[in-house]
């Protein structure tokens, strides 16, 4: 379903203006309720009311003569008007495309940087402008050469299937001094061909480029009712996942294209779309530095084919090196599409398939009126061929010898033709007596009966084949696309192919990405450290849990260096489920306490145990016992003790532990130790929760 937009409002085709403030003061009419420029109600201030105008009159004229292309052509204004200036131009010759700019200048109010933008933009896509010189390369991203040192002309495909002067509706230029085209009669679908990119005032388009080839078989199979699907194809090639596609209202993931040479060389031969060799290894060079794929040299080999060689560093595999540069560089990219046009005066949303249906109706529609206008034409061509013969033939031209006027020489003309009425389609009129009266002698001394009536039969015979096409317009569409295809479907192959991207666990291929180390000495923690105890090795992308012996904790990204004290107890990947056992003193008692550390936020310090505490034993899991000695104490009878974590219910992180004894700790451990005496009397611990 087509998709109305919020702005609610019509442009009606009249003169092309240079900026909004001359815009048709319908639209705030129709918008405002009211006529433009009427006097604002009491109690409304006018400079805001002004405002609320100029800003409407801003964002139509944005809209529908700058931003967003037309459906009835897929052109913006600026290619309307270089197409059309070019169509003036055109002698068959390369011209110079300063003289374009310039002759496009009296359609184009914006200046001739523009135009020379579009200009280049256009003949890059390499559909309906073909280019002399350097237009620049997208591929590198260099820029064309000035526009007085290169040429441009029309193609074959742009010169026949886009202009018709008799179907085409003109309107005054932005200075009244020249005839504009409103839309030009395109019977190709320039808006999926070429793709478009615009951004207005509150809406924008982005509308993907598709292959030729499949535009037209998709019509064809639009005229005779069959399914097709759509995907977009890009002149820089590469890879493409349409999964989330979503007939053109979606988004596409693509890829470069890499190879492998050798054990340690890869070589990207194609670009994704909207990439250039200067931006992909900028983005390589870029994951080089932070060490996120083992790429140790990169050449440059481009010319006509895209052709980048990287080395690889030693002990590099190049399956993985693959994996991490679609991760982490340029070589993948998803693009957003959407897309927004004019149609009927008013911006709509549509996808891909309701273009090229209302591309198939126009297609039809200009086909019809191309073949109305050939019958009309033959059946004049066919009258007047046959009163040229009826008027020599018959001598009817002796009957104005003795007439003495010009009006007597008219009727003995009327006369002479009435008995030969029903020989014609329609009837005599003066401009048929002027036309015969204009034949010169000679052609009547001349003239071949016989082939007067050859010529009458071949028109006779093209117009039946017009009626029958007419009668069967749909069959002729088809007939008309498959001719298309035939001339102009080799030169435009398919370039990028269309496939399923495998996922990538990029915490998976960093996950040795960063080594943490910890000096204990001086209290500092992190991956650029060349020092101290190495803690852990992870990615950029873990989360780091950072636990001190007074029952604090932080969860932080991998630093490069951290100053922690040197009172840290435990550093290692954040886990939120993970059960954690601790036990720590308190005001000299004794507590356990098994929990998660559950959701926090980045940076912020919490704590698992209270403000007085100290952690005696921190384990990331659940020991199942725990053997503790007590420090020596008057009528101490119990001096060591076996407990069970199993006894403990698990709490939440904030909570205060079970109770374990009211006395101070001297030594722990969750394995039996050394200091543990098995003759000694030690009876199972027993937890007491408050």
């Amino acid at each position: 379903m087509t998709k109305q937009l919020e702005f609610d409002f019509e442009i009606k085709p009249s003169a092309q203006t240079p900026g909004p403030t001359e815009l048709d003061e319908e639209i705030l009419a129709e918008v405002d309720g009211g006529e433009s420029g009427s006097t604002p109600p009491d109690g409304e201030d006018p400079l805001r009311v002004l405002m609320e105008q100029n800003f409407l009159q801003y964002a139509s004229y944005v809209i529908c003569e700058r931003a967003i292309p037309n459906l009835e052509d897929g052109l913006k204004p600026v290619q309307r008007r270089i197409l059309h200036s070019l169509w003036e131009k055109d002698d068959g010759r390369f011209i110079k495309v300063a003289n374009i700019v310039g002759h496009c200048m009296q359609y184009h109010p914006h200046g001739d940087a523009s135009i020379t933008d579009a200009l280049t933009t256009l003949t890059n896509k390499g559909f309906l402008i073909e280019g002399q010189g350097n237009f620049g390369n997208i591929l590198t991203g260099d820029r064309a050469a000035a526009p007085r040192y290169i040429e441009c002309r029309l193609t074959d495909l742009a010169r026949k299937e886009i202009f018709n002067k008799d179907l085409t509706k003109f309107v005054p230029s932005y200075d009244g001094r020249n005839q504009e085209p409103v839309t030009l009669p395109a019977k190709l679908p320039l808006l999926l061909m070429l793709g478009a990119d615009g951004i207005a005032v509150g809406l924008s388009t982005r509308i993907l480029p598709h292959n030729f080839k499949e535009l037209l078989e998709a019509q064809i199979a639009i005229l005779q009712k069959k399914p097709f699907s759509l995907t977009p194809d890009f002149p820089q090639g590469g890879l493409l996942d349409v999964s989330e596609y979503n007939k053109g209202n979606g988004r596409c993931r693509l890829r470069a294209r890499i190879e492998q040479r050798g054990p340690d060389k890869l070589a990207v031969t194609e670009l994704p779309f909207g990439a250039t060799t200067e931006s992909l290894i900028g983005s390589i060079e870029d994951a080089i530095r932070k060490k996120k794929v083992p790429v140790k040299a990169i050449d440059d080999f481009t010319a006509e084919q895209v052709n980048i060689e990287l080395t690889l560093a030693p002990d590099a595999k190049p399956a993985k090196a693959i994996k991490g540069l679609y991760a982490f560089t340029g070589c993948e990219s998803a693009v957003t599409c959407f897309g927004t046009l004019i149609h009927k005066g008013r911006p709509v949303g549509m996808d891909v398939e309701e273009i090229l249906k209302e591309n198939t109706n126009q297609l039809l529609k200009i086909l019809k009126q191309e073949l109305t206008l050939a019958r009309r034409r033959l059946l004049e061509e066919i009258h007047a061929k046959t009163l040229v013969q009826i008027f020599v033939e018959n001598r009817i031209y002796k009957n104005i010898e003795n007439c003495k006027t010009y009006p007597e020489v008219q009727a003995a003309v009327m006369e002479g033709l009435e008995p030969f009425a029903g020989q014609l389609d329609r009837p005599i009129t003066k401009q048929d007596i002027e036309m015969l009266l204009g034949i010169r002698i000679r052609r009547i001394s001349r003239f071949d009966l016989d082939r007067s009536r050859k010529e009458i039969d071949a028109l006779r015979a093209e117009l039946q084949r017009v009626e029958k096409q007419l009668e069967d317009l749909r069959g002729y569409a088809v007939q008309y696309l498959r001719g298309l295809l035939r001339t102009h479907g080799k030169n435009h192959p398919r370039r990028t192919q269309v496939t399923v991207f495998d996922s990538i666990e990029i915490k998976e291929l960093t996950a040795r990405e960063h080594e943490i180390r910890y000096d204990e000495e001086k209290g500092y923690l992190g991956h650029s450290m060349k020092e101290g105890r190495l803690l852990l090795q992870c990615s950029s992308l873990d989360r780091i849990l950072l636990v001190w012996n007074d029952g604090r904790y932080r969860v932080v990204q991998p630093p490069e260096t951290l100053f922690v004290d040197t009172n840290l107890l435990y550093t290692a990947k954040i886990d939120r489920d993970r059960i954690m056992t601790i036990v720590y003193q308190e005001y000299g008692n004794a507590y356990m306490k098994k929990f998660s550390f559950g959701g926090t936020i980045l940076n912020k310090e919490y704590r698992c145990a209270g403000k007085a505490s100290k952690i005696l034993l921190f384990a990331d899991d659940s020991p199942k016992e725990i053997y503790v000695k007590y420090k020596p104490a008057k009528r101490q009878r119990i001096h060591q003790q076996l407990f069970h974590s199993a006894d403990v219910a698990i709490k939440g992180v904030k909570a205060r532990g079970s109770l374990m004894a009211p006395k101070e700790i001297d030594k722990i451990s969750t394995r039996k130790p050394r200091w543990w005496k098995d003759g000694e009397k030690a009876p199972r611990g027993i937890f007491l929760d408050k």
